[in-house]
């Protein structure tokens, strides 16, 4: 292996750390907790070493927001392909969404509530965001109905699910009639 892939490898390495202590302080304390002072303390770098990686927060909380978008894809896509026929897909995907949502609640902000410098619905939107949006419309294409553009629906139905999984954690409504508002989010809005 050569220098430069060594130090290529190295400093892969650093940002890894970087972007997952961040996640485990934001998690721990809130994101107001994450600072580049406090994290150059946990990781033992110096704040220089953090900016020649991240130009501050928000590039660090974009990187979050990445990460997570590629984690929640998968989570998506994992439940939705082990379910049988499309109400059932929906309901899964609905449920794996909340849940991913109420147990990596840090990471959710960083992703959908917090300013990471992340283009959405446009061409230059990084690729996690646009994969994360397809994990939805793949599922959610099918069950939109006749005539109905099947992205405007999966935005439709995302919308719904933030709004679930945003008024919950907010103790805006009482988390124990979540399976009932998923039961009527996908009554109402699925055609099959």
């Amino acid at each position: 292996m050569s220098v430069r892939e060594r130090k290529e490898r190295e400093r892969a390495s650093r940002e890894r750390l970087i972007v997952a202590t961040a996640r485990e302080l934001a998690e721990q304390k809130g994101w107001d907790a994450v600072t580049t002072r406090q994290l150059a303390e946990r990781i033992e770098y110096s704040q220089p070493v953090l900016y020649s990686h991240f130009r501050g927060k928000r590039e660090i909380i974009g990187a979050v927001a990445l990460e997570g978008a590629a984690e929640m894809a998968a989570a998506l896509r994992a439940v939705t392909s082990a379910a049988d026929g499309p109400r059932v897909r929906v309901t899964a995907l609905a449920r794996a969404y909340l849940d991913f949502a109420e147990r990596n609640p840090a990471v959710y902000d960083a992703m959908f509530q917090l300013d990471g410098g992340l283009a959405f619905a446009r061409e230059d939107t990084p690729e996690p965001l646009k994969d994360a949006f397809a994990a939805l419309l793949e599922n959610l294409g099918e069950v939109a109905g006749d005539g109905v553009h099947p992205a405007l629906f999966t935005e439709t139905f995302w919308a719904a699910l933030h709004g679930l999984a945003t008024l919950t954690r907010a103790r805006r409504l009482p988390p124990e009639d979540t399976e009932r508002r998923v039961e009527l989010l996908v009554d109402r809005l699925v055609v099959v």
